[in-house]
């Protein structure tokens, strides 16, 4: 597979290989998935995602632009079977990308949360850097597919982001009907709740958020 700049070429599954500052760089490949992820936490919302899976490409960009993280994924997989795999690969590498560009999380705000309205939905995310993963996930999502994409695969990306990235995620349904809305509505939600939770505190610059002293 020919990788495409700024993606360093794959050199062994599961491996970081490029992290400088708060930008970093991740390869994964399985039997089943190959996945690039390259992200800066301080860009200015660019996002690049050829994943082979359309809504998920649709999502991916709503993290990057509200979330304001320039985000570059390439993705492909056995989406000739389904699109599990590669939705959960996806959301495993970007998890790592994540966990290598925080690094030690020293400076940063931590927590974070947004209440995001889309038309009649209303998704409310609260989350933590915390580097103890969990997730409360409180969607009731109507039709079992949004085009092509099974609504089951939501749950699915956001256990793998956050099992890599280290966070605690509660996602919390306040209204909706529609499943696209609602769906859209988590992602931006999570992507400003993100946002917020990653901005440096200019009051912790160089100590770790936290009363241990690490996290």
């Amino acid at each position: 597979m020919q990788t495409r700049d700024p993606i360093t070429t794959p050199t062994a599954s599961d491996v970081p290989v490029v992290s400088t500052g708060r930008t970093a760089s991740v390869s994964r490949k399985t039997k089943e998935t190959d996945v690039q992820v390259s992200l800066n936490l301080d860009g200015q919302g660019q996002c690049r995602a050829e994943t082979g899976v359309p809504f998920l490409d649709h999502m991916l960009d709503q993290i990057s632009s509200h979330g304001l993280i320039d985000l570059d994924v390439h993705a492909t997989g056995d989406i000739h079977i389904d699109d599990h795999h590669t939705n959960e690969d996806v959301g495993i590498t970007l998890g790592m990308a994540l966990a290598k560009a925080v690094g030690d999380r020293k400076g940063i705000t931590r927590f974070g949360h947004f209440v995001a309205p889309l038309d009649e939905a209303l998704v409310q995310v609260s989350l933590d850097f915390s580097g103890r993963p969990h997730l409360s996930y409180g969607l009731q999502i109507p039709t079992q597919r949004v085009g092509t994409y099974d609504t089951q695969l939501v749950r699915e990306f956001f256990v793998a982001v956050v099992n890599h990235a280290q966070i605690t995620l509660h996602i919390r349904q306040l209204d909706g009907i529609n499943s696209h809305h609602i769906i859209e509505a988590t992602f931006k939600a999570f992507a400003r709740a993100m946002r917020m939770a990653l901005e440096i505190d200019p009051r912790r610059t160089n100590t770790i958020p936290s009363s241990k002293g690490v996290l």
